[in-house]
């Protein structure tokens, strides 16, 4: 009984392990992507931060340039639910007003995620 007892647990914390994956900082959760996003300027500020041509204009974008790869590589899979919320807003978004700039985003995004799966 106590060998089954033991087994149990085993199963019990490795299912915990799992589904207890780690979600991304919630310390941005608070800014206004679309605000971002309709202010020309600033839009380009976070993409050329996005997309390396430029330093980042605020630590928020400094913080979602280090994980944007794998955001849109995993539809944002660690995301907290504020985050998915605001990630869709930016991806629908460029879909509709800047498609080449999504496009881009992704490409770069894919390039990455290769670079940091094969080591580099």
């Amino acid at each position: 009984m106590a060998r089954l007892s033991y087994v149990v647990t085993i199963i019990s914390v490795t299912l915990m392990c799992v589904l207890a994956e780690e979600l991304y900082s919630d310390k941005y959760d608070n800014i206004d992507p679309i605000s971002i996003l309709q202010n020309d300027k600033l839009r380009e500020e976070y993409y050329n931060c996005y997309m390396e041509k430029d330093p980042c204009p605020t630590e928020d974008a400094k913080f979602v340039q280090g994980i944007m790869s794998e955001v849109i590589q995993t539809d944002c899979k660690k995301c907290t639910e504020k985050q998915k919320e605001m990630y869709n807003e930016m991806k629908d978004w460029l879909i509709k007003n800047k498609p080449e700039q999504w496009e881009a985003l992704v490409a770069k995004s894919a390039e990455d995620m290769k670079k940091k799966n094969a080591g580099l």
